[in-house]
């Protein structure tokens, strides 16, 4: 009977699983944020959706969600509060069969409000955690997304299809 080796039993390997560690730090940074978001009347995830249309706008859907690395299906559920608040419109495209994402007058302003609301969850992060260990925090995940990018990136073929 073969025993499951444990993941490491070195003192200065990691211990435990990543994923569920780094979820755990997400539920509460998302926590903090919208604790000081609720003031604005929107989620975090909102706010960065408002905020890509407004400074990326007007754009087609499948751009839009190019450019938060977010799957098509997700991005429309999650802009249906903004369209039914009049923050976002979705109207027609540069021809007949495309569609166009624009911010409104009110979504505008809505952004502008709600980042002040951001502006003030970030400092506090900041305080709270400190300055030098966010900015410690900032690199590794870059510099994590950049290797994981890496991964997930096809070998190329040298031109030839198969």
């Amino acid at each position: 009977m073969n025993a499951v080796p444990p993941l490491t039993t070195e003192p200065n390997l990691p211990q435990g699983c990543t994923n569920l560690r780094l979820r755990q730090l997400m539920r509460a940074v998302d926590q903090h944020y919208d604790r000081e978001m609720s003031h604005s009347g929107l989620r975090t995830t909102q706010y960065s959706l408002l905020s890509h249309v407004v400074k990326l706008g007007p754009l087609s859907p499948g751009d839009l969600a190019r450019a938060m690395k977010m799957q098509p299906s997700t991005l429309t559920r999650n802009l249906q509060p903004l369209v039914a608040a009049g923050w976002v419109q979705l109207g027609e495209g540069v021809d007949g069969r495309s569609r166009s994402v624009t911010s409104t007058p009110e979504g505008r302003a809505k952004r502008s409000e709600a980042q002040r609301r951001w502006k003030a969850a970030q400092l506090s992060l900041n305080s709270r955690l400190g300055p030098a260990r966010v900015a410690a925090l900032h690199r590794l995940v870059d510099e994590c997304m950049d290797l994981l990018s890496e991964a997930t990136q096809p070998e190329s073929t040298g031109g030839a299809h198969v």
